[in-house]
This record gives structure tokens, C-alpha cells and sequence, in this order.
């Protein structure tokens, strides 16, 4: 990596304590974690006996040492409810994969700890910083902020081809051949992958639309460095970027996600959204016990293109390879060290590992599934039933909602695809302090005037 990317990754933990200085903690967390995912460099320093040192690590540890040195009250206030067992199941899980695979005690705890600044850190975060209408308003707008920001980078290397992160890093974050799709180039930008840039365009656009339609978006500008941003104008350049993407997962569940959204908001009834909680919920056990083959996906998907009919035929079929053996393993799974993969006679690996859920299912068991995926589902289903499409008219609902369906398509994508993501931890955060009590709309949000 270049001496660049050296210093921006060491030094993003003061930078984040800089942003603290000069903006409010609610603003800070959102700037400091949406920046490093959106900018910092793919790349990690292994430190002995800890996790690689990220662009995640970074953004958790900077924004936890933020919070400690300039809002020490806020996190000492914290308290854990019943909402945090999922995610603090989670946690620990993978001490007991690894103790009953007879992996040792070390391993375990190394490998608790990574999940713990990996996931359990952008959750506690959000908690704290995340959980109030206006937390959810300040989250919408800096998602919508960081994909505009992202609009001139990606229509760049849609064009010339991923190679900004080359140029500033000094490699490729992933094989070149992914960024081909549909005759042209997919960006990447500064993320691990184009399915993430996707995805990341797909929230803000899902999230812009959303509240554009029920008048958010002009009613209260996003300010930057002092200048007054209209984020409609940013959505008008956020949407096409999207499709130019050309990531076509993230453009059925954005499509999906509204469509529900706006059914439930004409039938006035949640159903339609929690519809998305519900079939994540269903697709796992039935794909792990083998109870469905996933033919019609496959059928749908030979619609598009017979590429993409393959590759998701492919998918599938390792998915039955993986969860075949998962399931001798059901309670805690395999633990770490390629333990849940599939080897032939001769000591290869056979299989791929694509989809997040299946890879949780394998290494962690049906206890770590089912703790990972309840910390993305339950925080959205209950906001959502705290705040039915029967009070949607009021405005200052439409960020809790939209991020609340963007939290639910993040835990679609993780059915395929294997890509973290801590911002939407972050978010799934504050949707779990939002779920705690009920959701009522302060005056000066209900009565604010349209500038």
C-alpha cells in the first residue's frame, strides 16, 4: 500500500476525535464511520493475539474514543435491554464454536472480540447516538450526503474503470474481471466490492425517494461546511447512478423496498414491509433443511440473462453443499479456520462460500444465525409496528421508516452475498433504542415550516 493510504488508515482514529471537536457527537459518529467506509483503504495491519486493524476497526474505535472524550455521559448513561441479546449473543458465540470444537479458549476470545468491533461496537454506537427521530433524520441525510459525494467517483470509474483506489492505494481491492457487467464497468471506488457501492447507492436512493415523497428532503436541508445542500438535487444525481451501477441485486431489493413501502402506505397497513422480515426469516430454515431447492429464483433470475441464471444456480448449489454439513454441527457450528467448508478425498476445498448467512450458519451454528439475523430484523419489524403506515402522514416518520427498510434489504443481500457493512449496524442500533418506547413526534418536528 502507498504511504498515502499508511497515514490515512493509522490516522483516522485522531481524525474522528477532530470531527468530534467540531461537530455534535450524533454527527460525529455518522461523519466518522460513513467517511472511513465511503474513503479509507481495503486494507488491514495484523496485530498478534487481536483483529486485523480496518477501516471498520478503525471507524469504531475513533468514534468509541469520541464519544468517551467529548459526550463521556451519554455512554455512561447506557443501559442494555432485551433488545441487545441478539446482538450480544452474537458477541460470544464464537467463544462456544470454538471451546466445543476444542479450539481453544485464545481462539475463542479472538474471535469474540472481532465480532465485538466488527458488529457489536457500531451497535452499541447507534444505540447511544442513533435512537430519536431526530438521530434517525441526521442518519437518512448523511446516507444521502455520502452516496451524492460518491456520484462523481463512480460515473469516473464507470467509464475509465475501477481505478481510483489503485492510483491512491496502490492495488486492487478485488479481481478485476468482477467489475465487468452488462457490457461495461461496475465501480468500486474505495469499497471491497461494486456489490457494496450498489448497495450503498440503493439505500440513499431508497431513503431519498422516501422521503422526498413525503416531503422531507426539502423540508430541512443538510448543512455542509456552512453551505445550505438541497438533497433533492442530490437525489436526482444519486437514482441514475444507481442503475449505472449495474448492480442488479441491489436494484430488485431497492425496487422491492419501495414498492412495498408505498403499498403499505395505500392499503395503510405494515404488512407489505414486514413481509420482507418474514421471508428472510423463512428462507434460512428451509434452505439449511433442504425443505426447497431454490428453482424458482433460478428460473427468475434466467429471465435477465442466462448468466446471471448460472451464477445464482451456482450459489445455490454450494448453499446445499454448506448447510449439508452446517447441519451436523446445528447448535454452535464449526468454529473458525475453514472448519465449515467442504473438502474432497484429497484435502481441497470444494466449495464457495458466498452468502453471509450461510457462512454465520456454518461457523456459528443455528445460535449464531439466528442471533445475527435477529439483530437486523427485530429493531425494523418493531419500529415499524410502533409506527404504522396509519400515522405515516407526519413527516418526521419517513426517516425511521425508510432506514428501517433499509435495514431489512441489508439482511436480504446478506442472503447471497458475504458483505459487512458497520454503517447499517450503526442504523440497526438506533432502530433498537426507537423500538424500546413509544414513537411519538415531537412539536417542533410536527409543526416545522417548509423553507
Amino acid at each position: 500500500m502507498t504511504p498515502l493510504g499508511h497515514a490515512i488508515l493509522i490516522g483516522w482514529i485522531p481524525a474522528v476525535l477532530v470531527l468530534f471537536a467540531v461537530l455534535p457527537p450524533r454527527r460525529a459518529v455518522l461523519a466518522g464511520f460513513i467517511a472511513a467506509w465511503l474513503f479509507l483503504p481495503n486494507y488491514g495491519y495484523a496485530i498478534a493475539g487481536l483483529p486485523n486493524y480496518t477501516k471498520m476497526s478503525a471507524a469504531a474505535f475513533g468514534a468509541l474514543a469520541g464519544a468517551f472524550l467529548f459526550d463521556r455521559l451519554r455512554p455512561l448513561r447506557f443501559r442494555p435491554a432485551w433488545i441487545d441479546l441478539p446482538m450480544g449473543v452474537w458477541c460470544v458465540v464464537p467463544f462456544f464454536s470454538s471451546v466445543t470444537n476444542g479450539l481453544g479458549v485464545y481462539d475463542g476470545l479472538s474471535e469474540s472480540l472481532a465480532n465485538i468491533i466488527t458488529w457489536g461496537l457500531p451497535w452499541l454506537l447507534g444505540r447511544i447516538y442513533l435512537g430519536s427521530l431526530p438521530g434517525q433524520l441526521d442518519a437518512a441525510r448523511a446516507i444521502v450526503l455520502g452516496a451524492a459525494v460518491y456520484v462523481p467517483l463512480c460515473l469516473f470509474e464507470v467509464r475509465m474503470s475501477p481505478q481510483l483506489h489503485r492510483w491512491l492505494y496502490g492495488f486492487h481491492q478485488e479481481a478485476f474481471h468482477t467489475t465487468m457487467r452488462f457490457g461495461g464497468f461496475r465501480p468500486m471506488v474505495f469499497m471491497q466490492h461494486g456489490l457494496q457501492v450498489g448497495v450503498w447507492l440503493g439505500a440513499a436512493t431508497l431513503i431519498g425517494i422516501w422521503c422526498w415523497s413525503r416531503g422531507l428532503l426539502g423540508r430541512i436541508p443538510a448543512r455542509v461546511a456552512g453551505l445550505r445542500i438541497d438533497l433533492r438535487w442530490a437525489l436526482l444525481a444519486v437514482v441514475p447512478t444507481f442503475v449505472l451501477a449495474k448492480s442488479l441485486g441491489a436494484i430488485v431489493l431497492v425496487a422491492g423496498g419501495l414498492a412495498a413501502l408505498f403499498t403499505a402506505r395505500w392499503t395503510r397497513s405494515p404488512l407489505p414491509v414486514l413481509a420482507i422480515a418474514v421471508a428472510i426469516a423463512v428462507y434460512m430454515p428451509l434452505r439449511a433443511g433442504g425443505f426447497w431447492d431454490g428453482r424458482e429464483l433460478v428460473s427468475a433470475a434466467s429471465v435477465v440473462s442466462e448468466g446471471r441464471s448460472k451464477s445464482l444456480a451456482f450459489r445455490l448449489e454450494n448453499e446445499d453443499i454448506l448447510a449439508e454439513k452446517a447441519m451436523r454441527q446445528p447448535v454452535f457450528g464449526w468454529g473458525g479456520w475453514g472448519r465449515a467448508r467442504v473438502y474432497n478425498e484429497r484435502g481441497y476445498d470444494t466449495s464457495i462460500t458466498d452468502g453471509l448467512w450461510i457462512i454465520a450458519l456454518g461457523q456459528n451454528g443455528v445460535v449464531g444465525l439466528t442471533a445475527l439475523f435477529g439483530s437486523m430484523l427485530i429493531p425494523p419489524a418493531v419500529v415499524l409496528l410502533r409506527a404504522p403506515p396509519r400515522r405515516w402522514r407526519r413527516p418526521a416518520l419517513a426517516a425511521p421508516v425508510a432506514v428501517s427498510v433499509v435495514v431489512l434489504l441489508y439482511a436480504a443481500d446478506c442472503l447471497p452475498n458475504g458483505m459487512v457493512n458497520p454503517v447499517f449496524m450503526l442504523l440497526a442500533g438506533g432502530l433498537g433504542t426507537l423500538a424500546l418506547r413509544p414513537i411519538r413526534v415531537p412539536v417542533r418536528l410536527l409543526h416545522r415550516r417548509r423553507r
